[in-house]
């Protein structure tokens, strides 16, 4: 197989050719069709996420077709289209597992991370951990939806979970925001974006998509929030946030790193606001997110790059050089 691969951090990607993956008891291979570059694949190119296996091959954001089955597949057949998120297995045993909580599992394996992932052309995967795609989505469609659909999904309920949400606002308005976006102005939500400073493509796309208001990171809301999530990887952003949000809001810090988080006044978080994080994803929140997805018409806005321009891409979501989402396709 050809895949890019990363031999020690902070240095490119290079190629390389292995012999084909040989998938194990409970495992699948699948021809990949198309890989998402997620902000969380810089982090562990960057380092910022300390390594696990090295050599590593990045990416968890996969659609595949199965081409091999390992021993002891059920419910999985050859030629099924399916998606392979960050979550790439748990222990099924654990405190966390066994109360439905395997997103906290202590002996979790991460795509990408802890176990080879999607910049390839053949991937293995645990059966267990992939999902059937809506059909209405391309590949390269399908991509994002897998972590930077996720992860927003999964933060977009925790906001849900106190007094109801009228009006969001989401900081840093990437892959994650712009499909968020679209299903929270779905369901009834003013959306408020906040992009970087000066970003005109990102604050134009926000307003394409419906959203009430854009502007910058820096700039205070216009009208008081009941919750806000952060996509960017900027702790400053915290106080910025509470600041935005009324009293009994919450802020939610959507990233798996951040920079630390800057000094604030006890006041920022007093009034019974509340600043919580999200931590990788559960199968049930893909089960339940996909379908649903597709049902409020949720378009991510993809740029496409081939397989072996895989630093291009990384270098170019860096520099926030596109909008919406980056996909590698073999």
């Amino acid at each position: 197989m050809f895949a890019m691969s990363l031999a020690a951090p902070g240095t490119p990607l290079r190629p390389e050719t292995r012999p084909d993956p040989v998938p194990g008891p409970g495992e699948i291979r699948l021809r990949v069709c198309a890989c998402g570059v997620c902000r969380t694949d810089l982090h562990v190119v960057d380092g910022e996420l300390a390594p696990r296996l090295s050599p590593i091959i990045p990416g968890h954001e996969i659609v595949g077709v199965v081409e091999a089955l390992g021993a002891d597949v059920t419910g999985v057949a050859l030629g099924d289209r399916l998606g392979v998120p960050w979550l790439g297995r748990t222990c099924g045993t654990c405190a966390y597992c066994r109360a439905g909580e395997e997103n906290l599992c202590d002996r979790s394996e991460f795509t990408g991370w802890t176990r080879d992932g999607g910049y390839a052309d053949q991937v293995v995967a645990d059966a267990h951990y992939a999902f059937p795609l809506p059909a209405s989505y391309s590949d390269a469609e399908a991509a994002p939806l897998l972590c930077a659909g996720l992860i927003g999904f999964r933060a977009w309920r925790k906001t849900c979970e106190g007094r109801p949400v009228r009006r969001l606002g989401l900081y840093g308005f990437g892959a994650a925001a712009h499909l968020l976006a679209q299903l929270a102005i779905h369901e009834g939500q003013e959306v408020h974006a906040f992009t970087r400073d000066g970003d005109a493509a990102a604050q134009g796309l926000a307003r394409e998509l419906g959203c009430a208001w854009a502007g910058g990171s820096s700039e205070p809301a216009p009208v008081a929030l009941d919750a806000a999530i952060i996509f960017a990887p900027v702790g400053a952003l915290v106080p910025q946030a509470l600041r935005a949000v009324r009293k009994g809001g919450v802020v939610v810090c959507g990233g798996i790193h951040m920079s630390d988080l800057p000094a604030m006044p006890y006041a920022l978080l007093w009034e019974e606001r509340r600043l919580v994080s999200v931590a990788n994803l559960t199968r049930q929140d893909a089960l339940d997110y996909l379908p649903r997805a597709a049902a409020a018409g949720v378009r991510p806005q993809v740029t496409t790059y081939p397989l072996a321009e895989a630093n291009q891409a990384l270098s170019d979501l860096r520099t926030g050089a596109f909008t919406g989402a980056a996909v590698l396709i073999p």
